[in-house]
């Protein structure tokens, strides 16, 4: 299953993606975790690796594959077969504890471009990513909603967008339901930083259309990791239950229809 993390800036999109990531790597599912937004160096500390080489090096590098990019007239393919997790080559993926973490690429230097090739090679990479039985890919989606206009979400099964306590957070569920809507994706959301003071504002405030599927409270634990940029620790239950969500979805108990 694919699974596209969205939401605003500062959500918790990161966490979301690392903790379920864990959880379902802890049930002895082979998880890949991919990081498409290029200005986030944090995903690897809280996943407890390095990041790995830029997957647009594989290809030359940004540069080289904007000028493919270029030369085709933006039809250039990336990719003529299809991959396996497996496939992904030694040094473009770090791994622990049953996780893999590749990144699209990052912003490295000033003047360097904008991030439109790194866009263009992760849609194709997962238009063309086989997934078994009992394998998950999470895509870290970059903040925002820029990521629908790229065309990545095309290739995923379901979206789940983090919602934190902020207006910006609470209204932009509404774009996301439309969509997600509009290409045929389910969309679900995830309550970050949930206390006893926001919770029925938020739930007030969302958008009616889209299922709630859990709450992650505000951990102090969570925050601290998030400040010092250390590794996080699984077992909290909002994410099993999260994840109990996806397996049901990827043994077909649980249809992933869009709420609205």
């Amino acid at each position: 299953m694919k699974v596209a993390v969205c939401g605003k800036g500062g959500s918790g999109k990161s966490t979301v993606t690392t903790l379920l990531a864990k959880e379902l790597a802890g049930r002895g599912r082979k998880v890949l975790v991919i990081d498409s937004d290029e200005s986030n160096y944090g995903l690897s500390r809280q996943l407890g690796v390095d990041l790995p080489l830029d997957f647009t090096a594989y290809f030359g590098g940004k540069q080289k594959a904007m000028q493919d990019m270029m030369l085709s007239n933006f039809t250039h393919r990336f990719f003529h077969e299809t991959w396996e997790i497996q496939d992904i080559p030694e040094g473009y993926y770090s791994e622990k504890d049953g996780v893999k973490l590749m990144s699209s690429g990052k912003i490295h230097t000033a003047n360097e471009g904008c991030a439109c090739t790194m866009g263009n090679v992760l849609t194709q990479f997962i238009e063309h990513l086989v997934l078994s039985k009992g394998e998950y890919a999470l895509i870290d989606m970059e903040a925002g909603i820029e990521h629908f206009g790229r065309g990545i979400d095309n290739g995923v099964d379901l979206i789940l967008m983090v919602v934190e306590p902020s207006y910006e957070s609470l209204a932009l569920t509404g774009k996301v339901s439309e969509l997600g809507t509009s290409i045929g994706k389910p969309v679900y959301l995830v309550f970050n930083k949930v206390d006893e003071e926001n919770r029925e504002w938020m739930k007030k405030n969302v958008c009616e259309r889209v299922k709630i599927l859990c709450e992650i409270p505000a951990e102090k634990s969570i925050a601290s990791a998030g400040l010092q940029g250390t590794e996080l620790s699984n077992g909290y239950p909002a994410i099993i239950r999260l994840a109990d969500f996806l397996e049901k979805c990827g043994r077909g108990k649980e249809a992933p229809a869009h709420a609205g």
